[in-house]
C-alpha cells in the first residue's frame, strides 16, 4: 500500500471550482479548473478531484489531505437563503438587532437605510434572569417563565435558535442553562450560544454574530452531510478540512458548530498566497486583488504582513469573529452590464454566475457581461478559452451587447464595449483606493498583485488609473486562492473580554487569563491530534485609550507576562496608534479590553511549491486584432508556458495560459521570473 502523498486544495466559487494539489514526493504543484455545480457543490468538488487524478496520474488512495474553501455560507447570507430562526435574550433587549449602531454612512441622507434584521420581532423572546458586568448573578432565572418561552419557541416552527444574554461573555451560566432546557424540549433544534460563538463585549455585534451563526448551522450541516456522502461514494477517504475567514483550517464537526467563521473561506486563501509570493519576490508592500466570476476582493499586505481583523461586515451584517481583512465588491467576469432607469450605463453587482453564465458560454444567458465584452474586444480568444475545452459564442455576445447597451444608448459597438470596461475598471480602482486610504497608505507605494480567472485582463489598466507602476501575475493566477489554501494550517481563535488598566498591577490578572486561554487552545489541538512539535500559541490583546470606542490589536511579547510586558505592550500600542491616526497620547490611561489566543496546528511542511519553472510549450508566432489603448491593434499573442525565465514582452501584448488571459497595454514590459511568476513594469 502506497503512502498518501497528495495534498489537495479546492476553492469553490460562484462560477468555477478551482483545484490545486501538491505532490509531497516531487514537491511540485498542479492546477485544474472546472465549472461549479450550483445544484450540488459537493459534486463539483469530487468531480474536480476525479478529473485531476485522471489528468495527472494519482489515485484516491494517494490523497493525504483535502483543504476546502467554500462560498456556501457567504452565498446563503447574500441570497438570504436561511432557515427561520428565533432569538432568546435578556428581558428588555429583544430589539437590539433593530436598534443597532447609530452610525450614518450617508450624513446628508434624510432617512437612514433599512436595517437587515434576520429574525422578526415575533420570534425574539426575552428570558428572565440577569448577569452583571462583572459576571455576578444579579437576578436568578425564573424557570417557570423560561419554560413558557421555550414552548413559544417550539410552537413557532423555527429550525434554529440563538441565545445571547447580557454579559454572557463574563459568565455563561445562564446561557448554558437555557440551552440545556431548550434542547431537552427541542432536541433537533440548531442552537448557538454567544459565549461559544463570540464571547466579547458590544451587545449588538455579539447578538448579530450569534444569530447569523445559528441560522447558518442547518445550511452548513446539510453541506457537510452532502460532502461526506459524495466523498464516500467516490471512494475518497482522506481527511477534509474547511477553510475559515481567518485563513486557517477547521474540522467538519467544528465548522458545523461555528459556521459563521466560514464567511470569507475561499478569498482568505488568496491573501495567504499573496503574502507568500510577496516575500518570495522581495516585494513587501502589495495589494492583492482577486477577480473571479462574481466578485472583486481586495486585501493589503504591508511590510510582508497580512492584516487579520476581529470584526467585519457581510452584506450589511456585522460579524465579530477574526477574519482576514478584505474589501469586496460585486464586480467580476460575470457582472452584468445594463442601462438603469436614468439612462446611465452600470455594471454589477448582479452577476450571471455559473448558470446561465455570460452570454458567450451558450448556456442561456441573455444579458451582456464583462466576459462577453472582453471577448468582443478581442481580449479573449473564443477558440482557446479554458484550454480550448469551452468554445465561446462571439456572435451571441455581440447580439446581447447590441440589444441591451448599443441600441438603448445609441452607441457603436466599440464605444459600448469599451465603456463597459471603463465603468468596471473605475469600480475596481475605487475599491483599492478605499482599502489603502483607510490605512493612510498611498497606492503608488504598492505593487498590484492580480489573480483570479478574470483579473489579468483588467489589472494593468486599473494600476495605471491608480498610479501604480508594478503589477505581479502569479504563475497560476486563476487558481491562486486554491494555491494559498494548500498551505493553510489548523487555526482556533479564542478570546476573553476583561477590561484592565495597562499598569504593572494588572500583570497577574493578565497572566491568569493567558494561562486559561492557553489551556483551552491546547485542548483543542489535542482533539485535532496535533503533535507537540507542530503547535504554536499566539497571544494578542485589544488595547485602547480609556474612553475610546475602538481598539487596536497588538501582539504580546513572547515569554512570561510581567510588569515589563505591559510596558512593552503600551509602547507597541502607541506606535501603532501613531502610525494609524497620526497621534498618540502618552499621558492618557490605556487599557486592555480583550485578550486573544490563536492556537495553530501545522498541517504541512510550511514550504512553497518548487519554483523550478520551465517552458513546456513551443512558441508560435501569432497575432490577433485586440482593442487596446483605445484602438484596434494587431497584437502579439504569447503562451505563458512558452516564455522562458528572463524573457521580456513589450506591450501591447496578450499572454495566454490554460485558465486565464493577461492583457499588457502599450508602455508596459512584462518579465518572466525563474519561478514562473510574471512582473509587469511601466516603461518609463
Amino acid at each position: 500500500m502506497t503512502t498518501p502523498r497528495i495534498t489537495i486544495a479546492v476553492d469553490i466559487g460562484g462560477t468555477f471550482t478551482d483545484l490545486e494539489f501538491r505532490d509531497a514526493v516531487s514537491g511540485r504543484s498542479h492546477s485544474l479548473k472546472s465549472p461549479t455545480t450550483p445544484d450540488n457543490p459537493a459534486r463539483g468538488l469530487t468531480d474536480a478531484i476525479e478529473q485531476a487524478g485522471a489528468r495527472f496520474g494519482f489515485a484516491n488512495d494517494d490523497i493525504a489531505l483535502i483543504l476546502h474553501g467554500t462560498t456556501i455560507a457567504t452565498n446563503a447570507v447574500l441570497t438570504r437563503d436561511l432557515p427561520a430562526g428565533a432569538l432568546i435574550t435578556t428581558e428588555g433587549f429583544e430589539d437590539v438587532l433593530e436598534i443597532g449602531r447609530h452610525a450614518r454612512g450617508d450624513i446628508y441622507a434624510l432617512k437612514g437605510p433599512d436595517r437587515s434584521v434576520l429574525i422578526p420581532r415575533r420570534h425574539r423572546f426575552g428570558a428572565s434572569g440577569r448577569i452583571g458586568a462583572g459576571g455576578e448573578e444579579v437576578r436568578a432565572i425564573d424557570f417557570d417563565a423560561l419554560d413558557a418561552v421555550i414552548e413559544r419557541v417550539a410552537a413557532s416552527g423555527v429550525m434554529a435558535t440563538a441565545i445571547c444574554l447580557l454579559n454572557a461573555f463574563a459568565n455563561p451560566a445562564h446561557e448554558i442553562a437555557i440551552r440545556d432546557r431548550l434542547l431537552a424540549r427541542c432536541p433537533d433544534m440548531a442552537v448557538s450560544c454567544s459565549h461559544e460563538v463570540s464571547p466579547e463585549i458590544r451587545e449588538f455585534e455579539r447578538t448579530a454574530t450569534t444569530v447569523l451563526n445559528a441560522l447558518l448551522v442547518p445550511v452548513i450541516a446539510r453541506y457537510v452531510d452532502a460532502l461526506r456522502l459524495r466523498l464516500a461514494e467516490a471512494g475518497i477517504g482522506a481527511p477534509l478540512y474547511l477553510i475559515q475567514s481567518n485563513g486557517g483550517a477547521i474540522g467538519l464537526d467544528a465548522a458545523v458548530k461555528t459556521p459563521v467563521k466560514l464567511l470569507l473561506s475561499g478569498p482568505s486563501g488568496g491573501v495567504l498566497a499573496a503574502q507568500k509570493l510577496a516575500r518570495r519576490l522581495d516585494t513587501p508592500d502589495v495589494v492583492g486583488v482577486d477577480m473571479g466570476g462574481t466578485s472583486y476582493d481586495v486585501a493589503v499586505v504591508s511590510g510582508g504582513v497580512r492584516s487579520v481583523v476581529t470584526q467585519g461586515e457581510i452584506d450589511g451584517l456585522p460579524v465579530r469573529v477574526p477574519m482576514v481583512e478584505m474589501h469586496t465588491i460585486g464586480a467580476g467576469g460575470g457582472s452584468i452590464a445594463f442601462v438603469d432607469p436614468s439612462g446611465r450605463l452600470q455594471v454589477g453587482p448582479r452577476s450571471a454566475g455559473a448558470v446561465p453564465g455570460p452570454v458567450c458560454y451558450g448556456r442561456g444567458g441573455t444579458e451582456p457581461t464583462v466576459t462577453d465584452v472582453n471577448l468582443i474586444l478581442g481580449r479573449l480568444d473564443a477558440a482557446t478559452f479554458l484550454g480550448g475545452r469551452f468554445a465561446l459564442d462571439l456572435d451571441g455576445a455581440r447580439s446581447a451587447l447590441r440589444d441591451r447597451i448599443e441600441t438603448p444608448l445609441a452607441l457603436d459597438p466599440d464605444h459600448a464595449a469599451s465603456g463597459i470596461l471603463a465603468v468596471v475598471n473605475a469600480k475596481l480602482a475605487a475599491s483599492i483606493k478605499f482599502s489603502l486610504f483607510a490605512k493612510g497608505l498611498d497606492p503608488r507605494d504598492f505593487a498590484l498583485m492580480s489573480f483570479g480567472g478574470a483579473g489579468g485582463l483588467h489589472a494593468v489598466e486599473v494600476a495605471e488609473e491608480l498610479g501604480i507602476t508594478r503589477v505581479i501575475f502569479p504563475r497560476d493566477p486563476s487558481t491562486f486562492s486554491a494555491h494559498g489554501i494548500l498551505f493553510s494550517d489548523i487555526r482556533h481563535d479564542l478570546s476573553r473580554t476583561e477590561i484592565l488598566p495597562l499598569l504593572p498591577e494588572s500583570a497577574d490578572a493578565l497572566a491568569a487569563m493567558a494561562a486559561e486561554l492557553s489551556a483551552q487552545g491546547t485542548a483543542l489541538l489535542d482533539a485535532d491530534g496535533m503533535a507537540a512539535g507542530r503547535r504554536r500559541l499566539i497571544l494578542t490583546a485589544d488595547l485602547r485609550y480609556a474612553g475610546q470606542a475602538f481598539e487596536l490589536t497588538i501582539p504580546l511579547p513572547d515569554g512570561h507576562i510581567t510588569a515589563g510586558t505591559l510596558a512593552e505592550m503600551r509602547r507597541r500600542f502607541e506606535e501603532e496608534h501613531r502610525q494609524r491616526f497620526s497621534f498618540d497620547d502618552p499621558e492618557e490611561e490605556a487599557e486592555l479590553v480583550t485578550l486573544r489566543l490563536t492556537a495553530v496546528g501545522v498541517l504541512g511542511d510550511g514550504g512553497d511549491a518548487a519554483p523550478d519553472y520551465a517552458t513546456s510549450e513551443t512558441a508560435v508566432a501569432k497575432t490577433r486584432q485586440v482593442h487596446v489603448n483605445g484602438a484596434w491593434t494587431e497584437t502579439p499573442v504569447h503562451r505563458q508556458l512558452a516564455l522562458p525565465p528572463g524573457a521580456e514582452v513589450a506591450g501591447p501584448a496578450i499572454i495566454e495560459q490554460e485558465y486565464t488571459t493577461m492583457l499588457l497595454p502599450a508602455g508596459w514590459v512584462l518579465t518572466m521570473t525563474p519561478s514562473g511568476d510574471m512582473t509587469a513594469r511601466k516603461d518609463t
